[in-house]
């Protein structure tokens, strides 16, 4: 391997523990590492993957959500990794990893790059599909192993609020925000529960609670794919994440549903799959 391929190498496997903790896309660029004339590409899909913690997802839920992410971040797509549960037990919104994945040189142009250039711009995007990938995957899993049942409240509203901050900066024409929670607000705006089950909405009701509280987003025309909606935490679950096993439902599910397509449609955006719990397509 020649000192660019190793400097490159290092660059990109060196970061994981910087990767983490930025708010930044920490990817280092394969174009720019090779000193290339031209840019890489600007990213054509941008993906928001936003997991409550107090959302008791089952091995094959955690399947999903891994399987549906490691879909959705090819090459060509930037992407952010975000937790959350409630501002007022500490648990902010917390980005535990974001980058870009860069694609190929176009055909077009690659004639006009040399060979050896070309060869090592080729093996550092490889190294950098399966550094992101690894770094997605470990992002994930860390924010599935804190998910509990301790954590009483869940900010959903304005944490998708202050996630919709960075998607309106993004400029990739396609959006996808890929929320993993139970969508049972329970904050000072409101509380979607009743006797620790699903509470029967009035959508219009908590359509002006939102409004008159600040809580509404500007998602700038992301499509929203939801995981794990109606899901109850265990009373007795003892901090382990598990579901209630309480019945829910349909007339209780369909409204909870109705309020949160009301809800991101006055966001600017699109309540694509409203998975209660599972998803029946996949992200995309």
């Amino acid at each position: 391997m020649n000192l660019l391929k190793t400097c490159i190498f290092t660059a990109l496997w060196g970061a994981a523990s910087w990767s983490m903790a930025s708010t930044i896309n920490s990817v280092p660029s394969c174009y720019a590492a090779n000193k290339l004339p031209m840019a890489a590409p600007a990213p054509e899909r941008e993906v928001f993957i936003l997991l409550d913690q107090t959302t008791p997802l089952d091995a094959s839920l955690q399947k999903s959500v891994m399987d549906n992410a490691g879909r959705l971040i090819q090459p060509g797509t930037a992407y952010s990794i975000a937790t959350f549960s409630s501002f007022g037990q500490g648990r902010y919104l917390e980005l535990l990893s974001a980058g870009t994945l860069e694609v190929p040189l176009p055909e077009a142009t690659r004639s006009s790059v040399g060979v050896k250039v070309l060869r090592s711009l080729d093996a550092c995007l490889t190294g950098q599909q399966n550094y992101v990938r690894k770094a997605a995957a470990t992002a994930l899993q860390q924010a599935m192993a804190g998910i509990s049942a301790d954590y009483a409240k869940s900010d959903v509203m304005a944490s998708v609020k202050e996630m919709s901050a960075r998607i309106k900066q993004s400029p990739a024409p396609s959006k996808i925000l890929f929320l993993v929670s139970d969508m049972l607000e329970n904050s000072g705006v409101s509380s979607f529960y009743a006797n620790r089950n699903v509470r029967s909405l009035n959508a219009n009701t908590e359509l002006q609670k939102a409004a008159s509280a600040g809580m509404l987003a500007d998602l700038a025309g992301a499509r929203v794919f939801v995981l794990g909606a109606g899901l109850v935490q265990d009373a007795n679950s003892k901090g382990s994440a598990k579901d209630s096993g309480i019945y829910r439902d349909p007339k209780t599910m369909a409204a909870l549903k109705d309020f949160w397509s009301q809800y991101f449609q006055r966001s600017d955006a699109k309540l694509q799959e409203f998975g209660m719990p599972a998803l029946l397509v996949p992200v995309q």
